[in-house]
């Protein structure tokens, strides 16, 4: 049973987010403090400078060497539980293609679980605790997040009928009374390796243009270098990067607060598709991964974090 003292602790370290959620809004919907072109510039500064570097700290307090695999395990067990419970849920589904898919794991990529998983986790457990969070970033930087970006442009391929790349592959297609069956099998299977290929190369071009993509290798390159030799940073470049990535959390929420004010509902998905991620976020996520947690033999407080950061 959780102590008052926790709970005040756990108030303590979450309360002061939404604080800044709130005050960012307020200063766009009622004090008029920030233009549409200001909130652009906050909203990239969080993006490129803010979050990388606050991943590249955790990563980079993350042991390589010391992973603990039961957790690992019952991660990434939840993970493809999730996944293929959404694509049995698509397949039935006539509505929605990969929305169902794209909606619950990006429930737990990397924003969600550095912003709110730091605090709430170090106040209820320690920082023994944020050290097992890192690990569980090092999945989602490297694994959950490729995958997501993935199928995100995989959704916009299928949303888009013509494009630019996509004209000169829909010019070889002949009606099917005109060419022969053989013909027409290559065309398609032809047809599909490009669009294929153009994903790939979509997805590629984005992680490669993207900072948290940088700041995920360079941070797990340099943890692997640190925990090997027992090497630390020069104490300027750790105060440089210290000084950006301790305010990554508030201006991550108060970018949120910015761009809910931007909005003409503060919902800006919807209420039903707010409801649904608010159930898979807080019962059906921490179910699968109790699930997976007890299947993989996790115990005591390990279990409890397991929960929690999901």
């Amino acid at each position: 049973m959780i102590s008052l003292a926790n709970v005040y602790h756990i108030l303590a370290a979450t309360i002061p987010l939404y604080v800044a959620m709130v005050i960012a809004y307020l200063s766009v919907k009622w004090w008029k403090l920030f233009t549409p072109d200001q909130c652009s510039g906050i909203n990239k500064f969080v993006a490129k400078f803010s979050i990388p570097l606050l991943a590249f700290k955790i990563m980079s307090m993350n042991n390589p060497y010391k992973m603990n695999l039961k957790l690992v395990c019952a991660d990434f067990l939840q993970k493809l539980l999730a996944f293929f419970g959404l694509a049995v849920i698509t397949k039935i589904s006539s509505r929605g293609s990969l929305n169902w898919i794209i909606t619950g794991l990006s429930l737990s990529t990397l924003p969600n679980t550095l912003i709110l998983g730091i605090p709430l986790l170090r106040a209820m457990y320690g920082n023994e605790a944020v050290m097992l969070l890192a690990q569980i970033v090092v999945l989602q930087s490297i694994i959950w997040y490729n995958l997501l970006l993935f199928l995100f442009e995989l959704g916009a391929t299928k949303e888009a009928h013509v494009t630019p790349q996509s004209e000169a592959t829909g010019d070889l297609e002949a009606p099917q009374e005109v060419q022969p069956k053989e013909g027409e099998e290559a065309q398609i299977r032809t047809a599909r390796k490009t669009k294929i290929m153009l994903i790939l190369l979509t997805v590629g071009r984005k992680l490669i243009s993207n900072p948290n993509t940088h700041a995920t290798v360079l941070g797990l390159v340099w943890a692997s270098i640190s925990f090997r030799w027992k090497v630390q940073l020069p104490e300027i470049i750790d105060k440089s990067i210290s000084i950006l990535s301790d305010g990554g959390l508030g201006m991550a929420m108060f970018s949120l607060g910015l761009f809910m004010a931007s909005r003409d509902s503060i919902i800006a998905c919807g209420t039903p598709m707010a409801v649904l991620a608010m159930a898979m976020k807080f019962v059906v996520g921490p179910s699968l991964m109790a699930v997976s947690s007890i299947a993989i033999g996790l115990r005591g407080t390990l279990f409890r974090v397991a929960i929690v950061q999901v």
